[in-house]
């Protein structure tokens, strides 16, 4: 089914373009409509979110190479913190670490909010989405992405599992946490 058969189902014109009128009535045959008017900004992961971040990143002090990547880039430290202030040698505090996560982690929610826009997302479909997001960056060019905006939930959760190559292998901690990452957003986790 793709987003004009959707839109014929719930009584809108059929034209293939997701829009706030889609996203509301679609929201309204879902019994959603709370999460259609809500701000596509400020939405929050929970604390199941957080908690299959926290298992999946692991917070360590001492900054280490990527450990499927080639060249070992990105340097991470913290709950998987990358970036330019992150090098060999880093070391951080674990109140470091923590205050990190958690401007990383609103970053990584507002930008998938923005990916979204008012597309109907439960709160398991959201912390779901910013798991994979936080460790992939690409919430804006991910198929996972237009299947769920275009109500396609199935299609988006079998998304996930094509995400678990590092440098172009295969690594089992990736296929294990899009695994979780489904099943949270699958409203199983």
């Amino acid at each position: 089914m793709n987003l004009a058969d959707i839109q014929r189902r719930v009584g809108v014109p059929a034209d293939g373009k997701w829009g706030p009128q889609t996203a509301a009535a679609v929201a309204k045959a879902l019994g959603m409509e709370a999460m259609a008017e809500a701000p596509a900004t400020g939405r929050k992961v929970s604390p199941k979110g957080i908690a299959l971040m926290h298992r999946w990143e692991g917070c360590e002090l001492k900054a280490y190479p990527d450990p499927g990547s080639k060249d070992g880039k990105p340097w991470t430290i913290g709950w998987g913190s990358t970036g330019p202030d992150v090098t060999p040698g880093t070391v951080w505090t674990q109140a470091q670490a923590d205050a990190r996560f958690e401007r990383d982690l609103q970053k990584y929610a507002d930008q998938v909010s923005k990916a979204i826009g008012a597309a109907p997302t439960t709160q398991e479909q959201f912390d779901a989405l910013v798991a994979f997001h936080y460790n992939t960056g690409q919430i804006g060019s991910a198929t996972l992405t237009k299947r769920h905006i275009a109500g396609d939930y199935a299609g988006a959760a079998k998304e996930f599992a094509k995400w678990r190559f590092n440098d172009g292998k295969e690594m089992k901690g990736l296929v294990n946490r899009r695994a979780d990452e489904a099943k949270l957003y699958s409203g199983q986790g």
